[in-house]
């Protein structure tokens, strides 16, 4: 039997079994149809696969928004799964979400936000997360209300609007819309005013974050203007009885501002006279600045806070009428310098020694002493420089035009009673 012949009685053949079975194969064919319709309807249309792993997310809402149950659930505007419950809470909503488990959604930043497809509503739960890597959603987790934003509800949105058109001045608006229509440019002026309210618009759209930056960073400064408004009252008040006073002085104050630029003119003069000596002066001031700067530790402890003043303990030895006062007689060990001493009646003043060093090494000498201090980094200043001379003194003071000379007072001294200063004679 040829080929062709053999295909031809097997398609006959089965033409006459389905002839002779056909209600049962219709039943199979109507069985067959329905399973492919409830699953496409299933898997298709209602995106609903029960044999797929889920995990439920909680999520804590102000207000719902308009979201419901069986509503979709979005990453980034992809749908993962549905909206299981929304239920009350003692203080807000709780919606509950089933979505795929094998979708990989970063805990970081997240913001479940309740969107709308439409002004009608059709409102769905889309998960934004601020990163791509990080901890990610797991089964169980609850997003609380910090985290999430819902639409602004139509009552307050009407609201709103009440306030706005509140604020509305209806004779001006009348008067804007009867400017409009005047001429013949009535409808080419609207344009205008709408594509330059559409430019406004879309600037203030551009530069938004920003607008809200400088909102939320004026928040505080308000908020101290709110706090203290006591104080600004009493501030107003107080300068508005200094601002009494001064009007009450109004003759002297216009005699004082008459005299300011005269005195100002004279100020100016002194500083031009004086330009060169200022400079110089500004030049050592830098410097003693510069000197002050590295040795504020040690300013410090030579003005310290933690100590009472002086005079409060002058104050504190006067008291019961008479002056108290404790005395210690036991003798206490003294640095002693290297250095002989001058003949204190010599009128001619001399120059003081240039180091002036305690040798003795003991630590309980000198304790609010010199070398203890504090210094600047490689300040090496605490003790003497190598090979130095206990005897050598300071420069001679310069003697300037302006000097008074100091001489010997009385007769002049016979040489054998002339003072002598380290062995030599003093003239």
């Amino acid at each position: 039997m040829k080929p062709v012949e053999l295909i031809a009685a097997l398609v006959l053949r089965a033409v006459r079994t389905g002839m002779a079975r056909r209600l049962l194969i219709s039943g199979i064919a109507q069985v067959g149809l329905v399973v492919v319709g409830v699953a496409y309807l299933l898997f298709g249309a209602l995106r609903d696969n029960p044999f797929a792993d889920q995990m439920t997310v909680t999520v804590d809402l102000d207000e719902s928004g308009g979201l419901l149950a069986n509503q979709d659930v979005t990453l980034r505007g992809v749908p993962i799964g549905r909206v299981a419950s929304v239920d009350f809470t003692d203080d807000g909503v709780r919606a509950v979400a089933r979505i795929d488990a094998h979708a990989r959604i970063p805990r970081e930043g997240m913001v479940a936000r309740v969107s709308g497809l439409s002004p009608a509503g059709e409102q769905y739960l889309n998960l934004e997360p601020a990163a791509s890597t990080g901890p990610l959603l797991t089964d169980g987790t609850v997003i609380g209300r910090s985290d999430t934003s819902t639409p602004i509800p139509i009552w307050r949105l009407l609201e709103n609007v009440d306030g706005l058109l509140a604020q509305t001045d209806p004779v001006q608006l009348n008067a804007v819309l009867g400017e409009l229509g005047v001429s013949e440019q009535g409808p080419q002026k609207l344009r205008e005013l709408l594509s330059g309210g559409q430019l406004l618009i879309s600037t203030l759209d551009g530069v938004l974050p920003q607008t809200m930056t400088l909102l939320r960073s004026s928040r505080p400064a308000f908020r101290i203007f709110d706090e203290g408004s006591d104080g600004i009252r009493s501030i107003a008040a107080n300068l508005g009885s200094t601002l009494a006073g001064v009007s009450a002085k109004d003759a002297g104050m216009r005699r004082l501002l008459e005299d300011t630029p005269n005195a100002l003119a004279t100020i100016d003069r002194v500083i031009a006279d004086n330009s060169e000596t200022m400079v110089q002066l500004l030049g050592n001031l830098t410097t003693v600045a510069q000197l002050s700067y590295v040795r504020v530790p040690a300013l410090q402890q030579l003005f310290r806070d933690d100590r009472p003043p002086l005079l409060d303990g002058v104050a504190s030895l006067m008291h019961g009428g008479g002056i108290w006062a404790i005395a210690d007689i036991y003798p206490r060990y003294i640095c002693d310098y290297p250095h002989p001493r001058d003949v204190p009646f010599i009128p001619n003043y001399p120059e003081p020694y240039l180091h002036t060093y305690c040798l003795n090494d003991d630590p309980g000498l000198l304790i609010r002493g010199a070398r203890n201090a504090p210094r600047p980094p490689g300040d090496d200043t605490a003790g003497p420089p190598p090979g130095w001379d206990p005897l050598r003194r300071t420069d001679p003071t310069p003697v300037g035009p302006h000097t008074i000379p100091l001489p010997y007072g009385g007769p002049v001294m016979p040489p054998e009673s002339e003072p002598h200063r380290q062995g030599i004679p003093w003239n």
